[in-house]
């Protein structure tokens, strides 16, 4: 193992996307990862370039920002798939985006899995706009509902989806699970059974089931909510199966050969701590992990000049002292020290400060117009502002020299933190392949962005020189 995740053309655990979302028995691709990482903007960087790369991909963001959809020139985006305009499309390829309606979602498995008059009924329940809403999990659950109902139809090549900002790997992974288990059908009969005891015995048992649910729910109380559980059971009774089954499906989705998930981090230590742990968790559910995007790395374009050397120099600006200039020459920044000789002077300005004692001195002097204040003839005085000027030019010059310097010393121990925290996770998972991306100047916002950050995923060069 290297000491580094440098990655350059030796390195054996660089992460190629291309390879990755050419293949086409790659139909999933799950980017996950902590908030702030830049991972909406991965998710859609992946899917432009997989677009015009010849694949006719969908991205699925859940980010409420929109964000994806500011950068594809979409006005807005919602729980259908919209097609983006003005990507590159001669290779055969097309791009979709939307963004996850999380009760819509659950409105359309109502609607799928129930005739008319008892979906109307469902719909209509407060205790499942409360459900639909509120539940604790229910929007990594629908993320993944709306994923499995993508794949069902196999109208695209690539499905890349863009996780929930959970704060653990815990939420989006157990969602289905969770959700299911609580929809099954013993612990909806938990539930009801309130409604058939009834008075304080089955409110107390009733409090049980409900720890479990979201604030929106402690709204409902007494009999009123006893009796829109009991309707709502009574018209989902048919349809509590079919939500363990399609979690059960879904999980299994996640795991199979044809999905990869993409862990995405930032170069700090906290992001890459949960990105460590996503990648062990991973593993631990045995789901194909691809490997780990590093995101916002910064570069320097002059790395070969240290920290130490560039503020050792900007404290020789602001001393106005000896300036090293790199190649053994040196230059005088202050005026003499006590004892040196002094520099010539011009023979003009002796002239100006020096009485003349002889009848026949020099023309220029003998007509030249003196200083209205000082009585000094105006060519001293000229020469005496030029000076003033120049030794005021180079003062400022040397001042936003040393501010310059100090601004890149603090570019190169960023840097090195950097270094230290990948090295850390490299040590940690050798095993996992690493890409870095370049921080850019500025916020992504268009898809001459995305294009350029799909660039940088598929280089996974050295960020030498980027901002």
């Amino acid at each position: 193992m290297t000491s580094s995740l440098s990655l350059n053309a030796t390195d054996t655990h660089v992460l190629d996307v291309d390879p990755l979302i050419d293949d086409p028995r790659t139909r999933i691709v799950v980017c996950c990862g902590s908030g702030g990482v830049g991972k909406t903007t991965t998710t859609a960087a992946l899917g432009l370039r997989a677009a015009e790369r010849g694949r006719k991909v969908v991205v699925l963001t859940i980010d409420p920002a929109r964000r994806l959809a500011q950068s594809m020139g979409i006005d807005s985006l919602d729980n259908t798939p919209r097609r983006v305009k003005g990507i590159d499309e001669t290779a055969g390829g097309e791009l979709h985006a939307m963004m996850l309606d999380m009760k819509r979602t659950f409105d359309e498995i109502v609607e799928a899995h129930a005739d008319g008059q008892r979906a109307e009924a469902i719909l209509g329940n407060p205790f499942y706009q409360s459900l639909s809403a509120g539940f604790a999990g229910t929007q990594e659950y629908m993320a993944m509902e709306k994923l499995g109902q993508l794949r069902a139809r196999d109208e695209w090549d690539l499905i890349v989806v863009d996780t929930p900002p959970s704060r653990s790997a815990l939420d989006f992974l157990d969602a289905p699970k969770r959700l299911g288990s609580f929809l099954d059908g013993k612990l909806i009969r938990v539930l009801m059974a309130p409604a058939k005891v009834g008075g304080r015995a089955g409110m107390k048992f009733l409090n049980v089931g409900m720890s479990m649910m979201t604030g929106a729910l402690g709204k409902l109380l007494g009999g009123q909510l006893l009796r829109d559980v009991q309707t709502f059971v009574a018209a989902m009774d048919t349809m509590f199966g079919g939500f363990r089954t399609r979690a059960d499906a879904t999980y299994k989705l996640l795991q199979a050969p044809g999905t990869a998930f993409l862990v995405v981090a930032a170069p700090e230590r906290d992001a890459l701590r949960e990105a460590a742990y996503f990648v062990e968790r991973l593993a631990a559910e045995d789901m194909p992990l691809a490997g780990l995007v590093l995101n916002r790395v910064h570069g320097s374009g002059a790395a070969q000049l240290s920290a130490e050397r560039a503020l050792a120099a900007a404290e020789n600006l602001d001393e106005r002292g000896i300036v090293d200039q790199g190649d053994g020459n040196v230059e005088l920044r202050t005026a003499p020290e006590a004892g040196s000789p002094a520099p010539a002077r011009d023979t003009a300005d002796e002239h100006a400060q020096t009485p003349d004692k002889t009848p026949h001195s020099a023309p220029v002097h003998a007509h030249a117009p003196n200083s209205p204040v000082t009585g000094t003839p105006a060519t001293a005085t000229t020469d005496r502002a030029t000076t003033d000027r120049a030794a005021t030019h180079h003062a400022a010059t040397d001042q936003l020299t040393a501010g310059l310097l100090r601004l890149h010393a603090e570019r190169m121990q960023l840097l090195a933190r950097e270094q230290r925290t990948r090295d850390r996770f490299a040590a940690l998972h050798p095993e996992v392949a690493v890409t870095e991306v370049g921080a850019l100047p500025g916020d992504v916002h268009d898809l001459a962005g995305l294009r350029t950050i799909g660039d940088r995923l598929a280089a996974g060069a050295d960020p030498a020189g980027t901002v």
